[in-house]
């Protein structure tokens, strides 16, 4: 059994915690939303299944309040922006032998965690599992995913506590395999949550209805050739064809058509989203190499207007 705190208790990870404790992992979960760790402590965390509703019991703590304990594991799903303030929060229960795994969206995570940890102890990874939250300690699951890790600096004990973790995420079901190249896998992901996740946001949509537009196929190339331009830019290795792939994979019956981004959900709560470590990336790095961006920087400034409005409204 693995001792391991998720930390960013939303929908994703509300989802990875419960598939880990289903194969029987020692699982708590960490979250700043006071009222959402609260009913979990009062009630459990209840699921929406498409097979039915199930609660399932959980340890859940706010970080102040999180008593120093060892960890074999933490996985980072804590939204990009929030990430710093989330390790600072809990270095309390990070000692030499705590592995951080981040699967949070967007780009420069790993240079975050950098700040407080060595890279030896990081393993950075990447998902298409997706979940809702639908309020305090309520989650629907819809599809299917995978995981893709790598150890930013592997030697011999990473790489065998890596075969490890690859074990026992998959005894969850979680369809998990090793990247070859970290970077790669980030920014795959990335692209695909900076067509899919902006361009549903926008237009108030899931990821089946953005599938059945007309302009479909013309939104997701333009921004994916911006997207790969950059990377060429900076060395990154990025598969535009393959990308393209992933993304439209997911408009096939039983995937992921049913599913609200986590940018949509943030909106529709008035939250900042993570524009600016997805889009805004790419049009920051494009600026810096002299690269056009302008399909991706109107994406950023739209999102950040939605921002503003829902904070206008909100007043």
């Amino acid at each position: 059994m693995m001792k391991i705190a998720i930390a960013g208790a939303g929908a994703m990870g509300s989802r990875f915690g419960k598939m880990l404790q289903d194969a029987d992992q020692d699982v708590t979960l960490i979250d700043n939303w006071a009222a959402h760790v609260t009913r979990i402590q009062q009630h459990g965390l209840l699921f929406h299944l498409p097979e039915g509703d199930a609660t399932v019991a959980f340890p859940a703590f706010t970080p102040d309040a999180l008593k120093p304990q060892h960890f074999d594991l933490i996985i980072l799903f804590t939204k990009a922006m929030q990430m710093a303030g989330m390790l600072e929060d809990i270095q309390g229960v990070i000692d030499q032998d705590t592995k951080i795994l981040v699967l949070a969206n967007g780009i420069g995570n790993v240079e975050t965690i950098e700040r407080f940890v060595p890279r030896k102890q990081i393993i950075a990874g990447v998902t298409v599992w997706s979940a809702e939250l639908d309020g305090p300690a309520e989650v629907t699951l819809t599809g299917t995913g995978s995981v893709s890790l790598q150890a930013v600096a592997p030697d011999a004990a990473n790489e065998a506590f890596l075969t490890q973790l690859v074990a026992v995420m998959n005894q969850a079901h979680l369809n998990v395999t090793v990247s070859p190249s970290v970077i790669e896998a980030i920014w795959k992901k990335a692209a695909f949550n900076s067509v899919l996740n902006t361009y549903t946001s926008l237009i108030s949509c899931n990821v089946g209805e953005f599938g059945s537009f007309s302009h479909r196929d013309a939104l997701i190339t333009s921004t994916l050739h911006e997207i790969a331009q950059v990377a060429t830019g900076l060395k990154v290795p990025f598969d535009e064809p393959a990308t393209l792939a992933l993304i439209m994979s997911q408009f096939a019956p039983g995937q992921n058509g049913a599913h609200y981004a986590s940018m949509y959900q943030d909106l529709a709560k008035n939250r900042l989203t993570e524009i600016d470590y997805l889009n805004g990336y790419v049009a920051k790095k494009g600026a810096e190499l002299g690269i056009p961006t302008p399909i991706n920087n109107t994406l950023t400034a739209l999102i950040h207007c939605r921002e503003e409005l829902n904070q206008m409204q909100a007043k």
